[in-house]
């Protein structure tokens, strides 16, 4: 490994998981902390440590110039960005670079292309990926034409649609609209939060999907033109868009037997047309929507590791962090072209949030953390836990409230279920308000079980007794 030193500009459970596949690889770590982090484990994790700033993301983990000034004060040769935060900005891999220092990551001109939903909907067109059906520009809202413009599309594709900001995500300004009536007006407020959460207010519209069922495609290249695709994930349990349940392979219906391990090949084709269009490098998610008659349309590309990772890892056996670090040294990937893909993986995401008023986030301490079985954070070939906090911490309003991810495998689907709810029936985390009980009654109704699930599953579940 040509790497000395890799600083790792995240946080949290991300944070952790990339130092200990350097630490295994023999490679030196820092982490990057804000005030409101300085006893958090992926500090104590790595070999050195730098503080960025206050609390606030703006001011440190999303502050550039505090980056760059910790990767010259701790002499890191490489950059791993982990997810969120600056993972996808390209203005700070492009700075990364001028340092002479190491990205790992794709190149800036890969995070330009897919950093813009508009500009990722292009090259799926010109790659002959078909995107949800909608408007290939933005929507000129301030203008009668633009305005008529969208009415005419909407009709065209059939209500409802969906108005979405083009730099938007996570649900943050989007939309559902059933009728003209309502066009204009939620242009308007899409506009106007994207305008105010991400100083972009550009908005476009697609047709909305009814019974939707969201499912990514995990890629990965490397510079000599390689590309492969590592399999397929099942990401349709959400709740405000976002997700909490991932596994692999999906158990959608339009999957299974010969006709669906046909379509499972189609979908891999698909994504590695749109990521090698833009001379992809490295790991990143091709991102679809299926209808409820299987109809898989591209949504869009995630240039970047994602959170739910491990359930890939698992069905696999690889380590997808070090593939990041050996690409981004320029190695060759190994022939992934008949990799075989082994069991069934599950992830579920434990947050500080109460399902029972809407998932809110309840920010609050944790005195007590105790794992699967009494166990610390388990690494195993049917378990993992990975966490970013440690007892005596205390979720914090300032980022997202994630506690832990715990993933299970097993042989088959059935048994993998078992092995996850065991692993959350003996997990205990007090006295924060969790989502632990929801996640036991996700996989345990029949919904789950059977594999029949959309995007709406999972918000409609918590409304029940």
């Amino acid at each position: 490994m040509p790497f000395k030193k890799v600083l790792v500009c995240n946080r949290g459970e991300i944070a952790r998981r990339v130092i200990r596949t350097c630490k295994r690889l023999g490679v030196a770590t820092v982490a990057v902390y804000s005030e409101a982090d300085a006893q958090a484990p992926h500090v104590t994790d790595a070999d050195e440590a730098v503080l960025v700033g206050p609390a606030p993301a703006k001011d440190s983990y999303l502050n550039i110039d505090a980056i760059l000034a910790a990767i010259a004060k701790a002499g890191a040769d490489a950059v791993h960005p982990g997810y969120g935060f600056l993972s996808e900005k390209s203005a700070f891999a492009r700075a990364v670079g001028e340092a002479g220092v190491t990205f790992i990551g794709p190149p800036p001109s890969v995070l330009d292309a897919f950093g813009d939903k508009m500009k990722a909907r292009h090259v799926a067109l010109e790659a002959g990926t078909s995107p949800v059906p909608g408007t290939d520009e933005p929507i000129a809202i301030d203008t009668p034409e633009g305005v008529a413009h969208a009415k005419e599309v909407a009709s065209k594709v059939g209500y409802p649609v969906v108005v979405k900001a083009v730099s938007g995500g996570g649900g943050i300004g989007m939309q559902i609209v059933n009728d003209e009536s309502g066009l204009e007006r939620a242009l308007k407020s899409c506009s106007d939060r994207g305008q105010a959460s991400f100083a972009d207010a550009r908005v476009f519209l697609e047709r909305y999907v009814a019974e939707p069922r969201h499912i990514e495609v995990q890629v990965f290249c490397d510079t000599h033109g390689q590309a492969f695709a590592l399999g397929e994930r099942e990401c349709s349990v959400q709740r405000r868009h976002q997700k909490i349940i991932e596994e692999s392979p999906s158990p959608a219906a339009f999957f299974q037997g010969e006709a669906g391990e046909a379509r499972r090949s189609e979908l891999f084709a698909a994504a590695l047309r749109v990521v090698t269009k833009v001379g992809y490098v490295g790991a990143g998610t091709c991102e679809f929507i299926a209808d409820d008659k299987g109809n898989l349309y591209f949504l869009e590309v995630n240039a970047r590791l994602q959170v739910e990772h491990p359930v890939t890892e698992m069905v696999t056996g690889l380590d997808l962090v070090e593939l990041q670090l050996r690409v981004a040294a320029g190695e060759r990937l190994p022939d992934l072209s008949t990799l075989t893909r082994k069991g069934h993986a599950i992830e579920t995401r434990i947050y500080a949030e109460d399902p029972s008023k809407g998932f809110i986030p309840k920010p609050g301490p944790i005195d007590e953390l105790v794992w699967a079985g009494g166990a610390g954070e388990v690494q195993s070939r049917a378990l993992r836990v990975e966490s970013g906090v440690a007892p005596g911490a205390k979720i914090t309003p300032y980022y997202d409230p994630m506690i832990a991810k715990v993933v299970a495998w097993g042989e088959t689907r059935d048994a993998a279920i078992r092995e996850l709810d065991r692993a959350l029936e003996t997990t205990t985390i007090a006295p924060a308000v969790t989502n632990l009980a929801f996640l036991r009654k996700v996989l345990a109704s029949g919904e789950f079980g059977r594999g029949h699930y959309d995007t709406k599953f999972a918000e409609a579940l918590a409304k029940r007794p």
